[in-house]
């Protein structure tokens, strides 16, 4: 070969080449509040550009990204007891953590703000508010004697609902999103607890229970961002973690770098995915 032409084909080998990359990119669920009447978790962040987006918003953009690039991605953890989830991140894209449940007792201050908000305390209005286009406000609670119901935790589709007497509010549905190629549901928020009575239960999409009584509720379920559900004690709950699922066309192939927990998918239907469940690294596609 012409010495040009080897300096040609060398120079086009190191250069970029545009990709296309779909994203979901789903936040780690918040924790419930502590104590038997305390607030659902609110689920965490959910942005896609597949099928459907959190908080009613409109379907997101594809991002147009290059080859040999290094590209940031963070896959939030979940918030223990009266603790926010932790932020998503892939590349500018960012899903806010799941708001805390309101601690009861008269000690909460209010829920938590986040992707979803945390549901109130009995008695309480002080839910915590969602994210535009990522997800729902908690709910309050109407309980104004005898046995008190505290609101569930706001999901990615859906509102948390409000506590009303012996009777915990349901966590806010999450949304179905087919970037895998099949339809899963993700962050669903967190049941809002009761002394005694009827616990809410935890919405579609990894929503953990509240407990009512002596029972013990239940966690987020893990890379979903779902909420958990409260709780007597101070330790032993928390919100799902979150995920971060990227499609891209299949003559591609990814690498993972270290710090990341991830597989990639074999091509299907003229695709690959990769889905991370942990850590935080770099991704690249050659």
């Amino acid at each position: 070969m012409p010495i040009l032409g080897i300096i040609a084909s060398g120079i086009t080998g190191n250069l970029s080449v545009p990709i296309t990359v779909d994203y979901l990119v789903v936040a780690g669920g918040g924790g419930g509040g502590q104590f038997s009447n305390g607030g659902g978790g609110g689920a965490g962040g959910l942005r896609s550009t597949v099928t459907a987006t959190g908080g009613g918003g409109s379907l997101e953009s594809a991002l147009s990204l290059g080859t040999k690039i290094t590209y940031t991605v963070t896959v939030g953890a979940g918030g223990a007891i009266n603790t926010n989830g932790n932020d998503s991140v892939f590349s500018t894209i960012t899903s806010i953590g799941g708001g805390k449940g309101e601690k009861s007792g008269g000690f909460g201050g209010g829920a938590g703000n986040g992707g979803s908000g945390g549901g109130a305390e009995y008695n309480s209005s002080l839910k915590g508010l969602g994210t535009a286009n990522q997800g729902y406000n908690g709910g309050t609670s109407n309980a104004l004697s005898g046995v008190y119901g505290a609101g569930g935790g706001g999901g990615a589709g859906q509102v948390g609902q409000n506590g009303t007497t012996a009777v915990g509010g349901n966590g806010g549905n999450g949304v179905a999103v087919s970037i895998t190629g099949s339809s899963v549901t993700y962050a669903g928020g967190g049941g809002g607890s009761t002394d005694f009575g009827t616990p809410g239960s935890g919405g579609s999409g990894g929503g953990g229970t509240g407990t009512s009584g002596g029972t013990t509720g239940t966690s987020g379920t893990a890379n979903t961002g779902g909420g958990s559900g409260s709780d007597r004690n101070t330790n032993g709950l928390s919100g799902g973690s979150g995920v971060v699922i990227l499609r891209y066309v299949d003559t591609q192939t990814i690498t993972i770098g270290a710090g990341l927990t991830g597989t990639e998918s074999s091509p299907s239907g003229g695709y690959k995915r990769a889905t991370i469940t942990a850590g935080t690294g770099n991704v690249s596609w050659t």
